[in-house]
C-alpha cells in the first residue's frame, strides 16, 4: 500500500479483514466473528492473486519502492494460508463443526 501500485480496493480489502480480525480475537465466545474472518482471509487470498497479476509494473518501470512494495504484497499473500489454517484451527477451539 506504500507505493500506490497496487489500487485502493486492495487495501480497503486488506484493511477491514485486519478489523474483522481484531474483532474475532477481542470476542472469544463468538463463532461468526471467527467464521467472518476466516470467510476474508480466504477471498483476500483470491482478490490478492488477481490485484498482483493485474497491475504488476513491466520490468522496465520497476523502482526499487515498487519492487518493495510488491515483494511485501507476495510475502503477505504467501503468510494468508498459514493464517487461515490457525484461524480454522481457532475455530474448531471455539465449539465449530
Amino acid at each position: 500500500c506504500m507505493n500506490y501500485m497496487l489500487p485502493l480496493s486492495y487495501a480497503w480489502g486488506n484493511f477491514s479483514v485486519l478489523a474483522v480480525g481484531i474483532w474475532a480475537i477481542v470476542q472469544r465466545d463468538s463463532l461468526d466473528a471467527i467464521m467472518m474472518f476466516l470467510t476474508g482471509l480466504l477471498l483476500t487470498v483470491l482478490t490478492d492473486i488477481i490485484h498482483i497479476s493485474i497491475f504488476y509494473p513491466s520490468h522496465d518501470y520497476l523502482s526499487d519502492a515498487k519492487r518493495f512494495s510488491i515483494g511485501m504484497a507476495i510475502f503477505s499473500l504467501l503468510l494468508k494460508p498459514v493464517s487461515c489454517y490457525l484461524v480454522y484451527r481457532m475455530y474448531r477451539e471455539r465449539g465449530g463443526e
